[in-house]
């Protein structure tokens, strides 16, 4: 073998690949701002809308409330005149105010305690019962949900009436109980639980189809394996069900909240379109001082109070959502 032949072959490196054809790289900033631009650009028509449908309404009952302005305002023979804080100092200042605030609140937060109640109640069963029997309920949800606030108010008033009322007629055939005649709005509470009670009518039927629809989402699974560790049908509702429907039952609670306090048609038509001081709500109690007494700045600044307090409700809505978003 020769010296040649012994000699260490040169390693040849391996081809490197071709580098990846050139492509001209597009503007970014005017990619990522034509994409930022565009759903404002949609949005842009409902946003309009509703700043002329909300806002200016919303501004002017600000700038109202920090006047006086009265009917000698309202006719243009006088000029509204700036009084800061006093009409906000005179509202709150006035005890009849804080009764009518404690009542709305009482109202409000009975409406929702039995709005809920029952509304999951109802979802439960729906949960139950045969596939013919539910598609029948939940027509005749539908229908009361979709009844007219006018014609359910005028139902229940006809209900409830002294001499002609069903109500009446079917508690006096119980045994020793005579109510023929007997009137229910004579007393504040007792009137008050007709309202509320036509209030939770109202509103259980879309409280029952939302918590159905929830419902569906419960794992099967995890209610067997709560059934084999030995729970009952409350452990499973109490520590199955519940964890699930949280978000969907704080929603619904905080809607219910707003809705009930913001209580208007219903009293008003069921006291003749006169609310005695016994029935006045927060809504009833803005509309009188500022269409009864004339006195529009002080109603605006009833509104306004009230908006406030709503808001709040829906800071501590947003807070509980935020908490279960951080637990998920």
């Amino acid at each position: 073998m020769s010296a040649a032949d012994t000699t260490t072959p040169a390693k040849v490196p391996p081809p490197r690949p071709a580098p990846p054809p050139v492509v001209p790289d597009r503007p970014r900033g005017k990619r990522t701002a034509n994409g930022a631009a565009a759903p404002w650009l949609l949005l842009a028509p409902c946003l309009l809308v509703l700043a002329l449908v909300m806002g200016y309404p919303l501004v002017r009952l600000v700038t109202l409330s920090f006047q006086k302005f009265g009917q000698s305002q309202l006719w243009g023979f006088q000029p509204a005149e700036s009084v800061g804080f006093d009409n906000f100092s005179k509202v709150l200042g006035d005890g009849e105010f804080r009764a009518v605030v404690l009542r709305t609140v009482v109202f409000a937060a009975g409406s929702v305690i039995f709005t809920m109640v029952a509304g999951m109640a109802l979802a439960l069963l729906l949960q139950r019962v045969s596939g013919w029997l539910r598609t029948l309920i939940n027509i005749v949800l539908v229908a009361s949900w979709g009844m007219p606030v006018i014609v359910a108010t005028t139902v229940f008033k006809w209900l409830f009436d002294s001499d002609y009322g069903v109500f009446n007629a079917l508690l006096s055939k119980l045994p020793g109980v005579e109510m023929i005649g007997h009137n229910w709005f004579a007393s504040g509470p007792q009137g008050l639980a007709v309202i509320m009670l036509l209030v939770v009518w109202g509103a259980v039927p879309f409280v029952v189809i939302t918590l159905s629809a929830g419902l569906t989402q419960v794992p099967k699974e995890l209610q067997e394996a709560a059934r084999l560790d030995g729970a009952g049908s409350w452990g499973v509702f109490r520590y199955v069900t519940l964890p699930v429907l949280r978000p969907v039952i704080v929603m619904l609670t905080t809607l219910s909240v707003i809705w009930d306090m913001g209580v208007f048609p219903q009293v008003f038509v069921m006291r003749g379109g006169h609310p005695e001081a016994e029935f006045q709500v927060l809504n009833t109690y803005s509309y009188d001082r500022a269409f009864v007494v004339n006195d529009y700045a002080q109603g605006a600044a009833i509104a306004l109070i009230t908006v406030l307090l709503l808001l709040g409700v829906v800071a501590v809505y947003m807070r509980q959502m935020l908490k279960i978003g951080e637990v998920e």
